[in-house]
This record gives C-alpha cells, sequence and structure tokens, in this order.
C-alpha cells in the first residue's frame, strides 16, 4: 500500500496506516487534537536534541570524557530540594515486573502478586500500527476490568480483584523513534508523545479516580535537558486537560552512560514529577559501547554474559545511582532479571532462580528500593528478597548511602573489566542478534533465547560487541584475531543452524543484522533501519539523518 493512497487527514493530521479494528476509539478528535498540541509546542527543541546527542557523541570519540557539568554544580551541592513525596501506589515498589501491553501479558503481570508494572510501549514491544493501538486499548479495557478472554487453546485469562493489582507505569517510546504513521503539518510525530499522549489523554482522570494517576517510565533519555523537555510536556499535558501539576510521575531509566553524569540534574529539572530512577543495566552496556567503540582497547568488554553488575564500572553506576536518589528523596529502581524459568529442566531452573537471587539480594544491600524482573515466576524470589531487607517498612529512602562518593572516573573505568572474548561469545552475538529481530519482524519484541527473555537492548549489545571487536582487532582467548571475515563465516555457520519455519522473517533479520553490524557506518539504534524498511506502509529507506539521530 502506498503510503498517501487510503491516508486521512484532519486539523494537520495525517494517518497513513490501515486502520486497526476499534481505532477510533483511541484516536478520536480531540485525543489527536491532544496529541497535535504537544507535538508542536516540542518538535523543534526534540530535534535539536537529538542534534545535541549527535554532537556529543562525535566529542567523546574524538577523546573527550563525560565528566560531572561545572555548570550543573551548584544543583549537586545544594543539600535543600528535594522531589516529591512517593505519590499513590508508588510508595512499595519492591517489584515490579515487565513486559509488552498484548492482551495475555497484560493479564498475566496485573496477576503476577508485583507491586508495580511496567507497561512496555519501547523495547519489549515491536511498533507496528497494530502493537501501537492495540497497546493503548488493552491499558484502557484493563483499568476498565473488560479485557479478560479466552485463548483459542481454551486457557481463560481473568483479571484478579482491584485490590490486588500492581500499580501501572506506561513506559513510552524513546525521542529517537519516529511514528510513521501518524503526521503532523506533514512530519511524523515522536513514538514517545504518540504513546503518552493517547495513553494519558484517556486515562489520566480514569486513574485519579482509582484512587492513583498517571505514572511513566522514561527511557533512552541522554542529559538533564531532555528531562526538562519531559517535564514541560507533563506541564502542558496536565494543564490541557485541567489536572492538578505533580499528578503525573516518572522514573528515568538511566540506561545511557552520558545520563550516568547527571543523575541528580535529571531528578531535579523533573523534581514535582519525579519517582525515582532504574538502572537500565542492558541498554547502558550498548550505551557505552556506541559512544566509546572507536576508542581502542581501553573500552572494549570480554563477552556479553561477563559483562556483570559486579564488574567495577557497573557498580559504580549503580552506587552512585542509588545514592543520587536517596539523596533527593526518590526511589532507586534495581535492573531486569532476564532469566526466564524452564519447568521442564528442574536443574535449568534451579540454576535460574539461584543466579536471580544473588542478583537481587546484592541490589537491596546495595540500597535498592525494588527490583525488575521479565516472568511472573520470578515475582516470588525479588519479594522474599526484598522483604528480608525491607521488613515492614515500604522502601529504603532513609539509606542514604553516605558512604559512596560520586566519581566520574570511576563510571567509565572499562579497563578495570575482567574476562575475555571467546568464539562462544562472538557465536551468541551473532544467534541472539538475528533471532531477536527475526521475532521483532513478526511483531513479538520480548523473546526468550536460552532461558534469557532478550528485548531489543540486547540485541544492541549483541551487534555493536561484534562492531567494536572487529574495529579494534580483538584478540579471542585462544589468540584469535576478530575479523570482517571471520565474522561473516561464523555468520554463515550460525544462520544455517537457526531452525526454520513456514512464515518466518529470519532472511530479512539477516539483513538487517548484517547492515547494522558489518558496515562502516554505525547505525545509532537497528530498529531505525528496521522499522523504516518492515513496519511503515511506505516501506522506505532510513534517511541519514534519523540513521545517527541518538
Amino acid at each position: 500500500m502506498n503510503s498517501f493512497t487510503d491516508s486521512f487527514t484532519i486539523n494537520g493530521i495525517t494517518l497513513t496506516a490501515q486502520p486497526i479494528c476499534r481505532q477510533n476509539e483511541v484516536l478520536t478528535p480531540d485525543a489527536l487534537a491532544f496529541v497535535a498540541r504537544l507535538h508542536r509546542a516540542t518538535a523543534a527543541r526534540r530535534q535539536e536534541l537529538l542534534q545535541a546527542r549527535r554532537t556529543r557523541r562525535a566529542e567523546i570519540a574524538a577523546g573527550q570524557d563525560p565528566r560531572f557539568l561545572r555548570e550543573t554544580e551548584h544543583i549537586r551541592n545544594d543539600p535543600s530540594w528535594r522531589v516529591a513525596p512517593p505519590a499513590p501506589g508508588l510508595e512499595d515498589r519492591r517489584v515490579e515486573i515487565t513486559g509488552p501491553v498484548d492482551k495475555k501479558m497484560t493479564i498475566n503481570a496485573l496477576n503476577s502478586g508485583a507491586k508495580v508494572w511496567l507497561a512496555d510501549m519501547e523495547d519489549s514491544s515491536t511498533p507496528t500500527w497494530r502493537n501501537v493501538i492495540k497497546g493503548q486499548l488493552n491499558l484502557t479495557d484493563a483499568l476498565e476490568r473488560r479485557i479478560d478472554f479466552t485463548s483459542p487453546e481454551g486457557k481463560e485469562y481473568k483479571l484478579r480483584p482491584a485490590g490486588d493489582l500492581p500499580t501501572i507505569v506506561v513506559r513510552p517510546r524513546g525521542w529517537h523513534l519516529p511514528e510513521k504513521h501518524m503526521l503532523i503539518d506533514g512530519e511524523p510525530v515522536a513514538g514517545g508523545i504518540v504513546d503518552f499522549g493517547l495513553f494519558f489523554f484517556h486515562n489520566a482522570r480514569r486513574l485519579l479516580a482509582q484512587g492513583k494517576g498517571p505514572y511513566f517510565y522514561l527511557p533512552k533519555i541522554e542529559n538533564h535537558l531532555e528531562a526538562r523537555l519531559w517535564n514541560d510536556i507533563f506541564i502542558l499535558a496536565q494543564d490541557l486537560l485541567g489536572i492538578p501539576q505533580g499528578t503525573i510521575r516518572a522514573t528515568v531509566l538511566i540506561e545511557t552512560i552520558t545520563a550516568a553524569f547527571e543523575m541528580e540534574e535529571i531528578l531535579y529539572e523533573l523534581r514535582d514529577h519525579a519517582a525515582g530512577l532504574n538502572a537500565g543495566r542492558w541498554d547502558y552496556i550498548f550505551s557505552l559501547i556506541k559512544n566509546f567503540r572507536t576508542r581502542g582497547p581501553r573500552f572494549v568488554l570480554p563477552d556479553r554474559a561477563q559483562v556483570t553488575m559486579t564488574q567495577p564500572f557497573m557498580r559504580a553506576y549503580t552506587e552512585q545511582l542509588v545514592r543520587a536518589c536517596h539523596k533527593r528523596g526518590a526511589m532507586a529502581i534495581g535492573g531486569m532479571a532476564a532469566a526466564v524459568p524452564n519447568r521442564k529442566d528442574p536443574k535449568a531452573n534451579t540454576n535460574a532462580l539461584e543466579k536471580v537471587r544473588a542478583d537481587k539480594t546484592r541490589e537491596a544491600n546495595d540500597g535498592f528500593d525494588g527490583s525488575w524482573v521479565a516472568h511472573p515466576d520470578l515475582v516470588p524470589v525479588c519479594r522474599e528478597v526484598f522483604d528480608g531487607i525491607l521488613g515492614s517498612k515500604p522502601n529504603q529512602l532513609d539509606r542514604t548511602r553516605e558512604d559512596v562518593t560520586p566519581d566520574d572516573r570511576a563510571l567509565i573505568n572499562v579497563a578495570a573489566t575482567t574476562g575475555t572474548i571467546t568464539e562462544q561469545g562472538i557465536r551468541n552475538n551473532i544467534e541472539v542478534g538475528i533471532r531477536y529481530i527475526e521475532s521483532w519482524l513478526r511483531g513479538n519484541g520480548a523473546v526468550a533465547i536460552h532461558n534469557l527473555m532478550e528485548d531489543a537492548a540486547t540485541a544492541e549489545i549483541s551487534r555493536s560487541q561484534l562492531w567494536q571487536w572487529m574495529f579494534a582487532r580483538a584478540i579471542t582467548d585462544q589468540g584469535e584475531i576478530v575479523t570482517h571475515h571471520w565474522i561473516e563465516e561464523l555468520l554463515d555457520e550460525e544462520f544455517a543452524r537457526l531452525e526454520r519455519f513456514d512464515g518466518d522473517r529470519f532472511e530479512d533479520a539477516r539483513d538487517i543484522f548484517e547492515e547494522v553490524t558489518m558496515a562502516r557506518d554505525f547505525p545509532s539504534f537497528l530498529t531505525l533501519p528496521a522499522y523504516a524498511r518492515y513496519l511503515t506502509e511506505a516501506r522506505e529507506k532510513a534517511t541519514v539523518e534519523e540513521l545517527a539521530a541518538a
């Protein structure tokens, strides 16, 4: 279908996708006008901030290490300011379950026993137009308790009583991702504004009536100026609907290396709307590789499996995050337990649960107020660990971690990382990267591979590690140099091993994987060329600007 032949325009807003069943419930004239107001007020600044990202990345590539900012020292040194106190439903966040907003996951997450559900429209969701619209419908249906259904296999999915359900926190897409099926004045809207705007417009009052509020996770933020833009959007959105300022609460994922140098400043910009920070470990590692990928051996990491949270630069990041949060009255939320329990393999299952328990125990002991899991079976494990540390308290905000000294050098002390690059690690990166992209192209952005829940961030680490290892001519534990030619050979071997099936997208997935891994130029996100080429009605090539926008 041509992008514009069946398009529909009203008040400067053009919808270019094939309509989805019930989309008129989401895309009402008033909701579209609301999204358009948010877009028109912020589009120019968003583009400036994306350009600033490119500039910053070029400076780091040229040898300029990030440091704590001199110009914001007064904010860090001012002991008087605090973020808003915890909002209703966010006082106790000891277990948070994450997952996409399809119907089955929505019910499973809400029935999981977690305190919070991160309803994910970002890295674990493929941004097809169908997923974008269905996700909004599922969230509203869940809040209205009309989401129960029976699967084709006859399994019933029904919500538990309202008092047992977790607080919903929605994660919209990041600033870099366009929504090419909604154009305003001829320009694509930011995916994040579509996701935030539609959810807020339809559900803010509904949530307030239920005694909670519209809460969000903000992904991929790179500095405090990007947090300021979100804060301005919150102020405008609340004004437009006549909702009291400070009703919205946002938790920011510290998942880019540059944001780690501005944690207190990010909380300060959002202070009336800030709920906390989260240690988004996988994207954080990806961001570090992306920014320092051409800076030589000092910044080359070992196999992904060896880049654990106990490596020195990761310890520095998490400890400084807890300190920054608790100093300002904000919650510190730990990283993802990616293990997927395997009920068919008791030994693998026990092993996975022990790893999760150790991970959560370290976080709870470090002062985190809660942590993430990717599977309902992990909720009891995480809850038990945090129950043991918290007792009857809802959080650990009283643990200010004054024993931790902010240290900007420690955040990028990658050279202290221990571990090796192995052929198996290279093969695993190839397999995970291709299998993840294949599933993503079929509309599923959360994929269990080798008993780990993979999302876009882990695929990003896989391909960026390979790119960096080739560029640096890194050497494996067997003394083999990682070359372009060798990676191509291993790619052929791993591809031949994949189990094919009718309707699979492995050929397309391989094309994308090769493009974002083997090319001289490094696309800043693999989802950008994949989205432009395979998910939009126009099926166009991603522009140079888009590929660099991150």
